[in-house]
């Protein structure tokens, strides 16, 4: 491939990256807590840059509690122990209830509904509920990095001496426990930034710790949304 063939390519997998809203959303995101990590909750351009982008990112995510709403009501795959299934459906039913409760915060924050205690009262709420999806998200990734884990093992008894990394179901394996491992350890930054935003631990989790865990959260986000690039041809 020529030069130029390569930067069409890689050009083509930017557009195709940023056509998603989803990537827009958390690349506004990696901005908003970029930005309250900067300002650590004092006035001023890096607050300001925070607070409209928290309002612009709601309009990204009008109706999407449907997605997950979706999942809930959608079957689970076989062989799925009961008790992954539940937190898994507690999960999709906490975040599509955040997500519409979402929608009101970002009603009442443009004053088309004007009652703004009311409002303050339902954006507590629908935060609890994210926290609540983040806890249920870590730990179904716990209990799938297990049986993971359990699989892998098994797999190696299977192989003996043979390389492991050489199998193919091995290596699919191995890669699935990383993404998982990823969104683990991203649950687990978004509860501590849920207990920031609702203010649970003030002098321990401030502003400054909010922002800093939202955007390094934002960015495994950004990360996990990747297109895969196109396998080269074999010449």
């Amino acid at each position: 491939m020529s030069t130029l063939d390569v930067a069409r390519a890689e050009l083509a997998l930017v557009v195709l990256y940023l056509n998603k809203a989803e990537a827009r959303d958390k690349i506004c995101r990696a901005i908003q807590y970029g930005s309250k990590y900067l300002s650590n909750g004092e006035p001023g351009t890096a607050q300001n840059v925070d607070k409209s982008t928290s309002l612009a990112r709601k309009v990204f995510r009008l109706f999407k509690f449907v997605n997950d709403l979706h999942a809930l009501i959608s079957p689970t795959p076989a062989g799925t122990p009961l008790p992954l299934v539940l937190l898994g459906k507690s999960k999709n039913a906490l975040l599509s209830t955040f997500l519409f409760l979402d929608q009101i915060v970002w009603l009442g924050r443009t004053g088309i509904y004007k009652n703004k205690d009311r409002a303050d009262v339902i954006g507590r709420i629908s935060l609890f509920c994210w926290m609540g999806s983040s806890i249920c998200t870590t730990l179904v990734e716990l209990g799938e990095l297990g049986r993971l884990s359990a699989s892998m093992k098994k797999i190696e008894k299977q192989l003996k001496k043979d390389d492991k990394y050489q199998n193919e179901e091995y290596r699919a394996k191995l890669k699935k426990s990383n993404e998982r491992s990823l969104a683990l350890i991203k649950a687990g930054m978004d509860i501590v930034v849920a207990v920031g935003l609702l203010q649970l631990a003030p002098k321990k989790v401030n502003p400054r710790v909010t922002g800093a865990f939202g955007f390094v959260s934002s960015l495994i986000s950004c990360y996990q949304l990747l297109p895969s690039p196109p396998k080269s041809k074999a010449s």
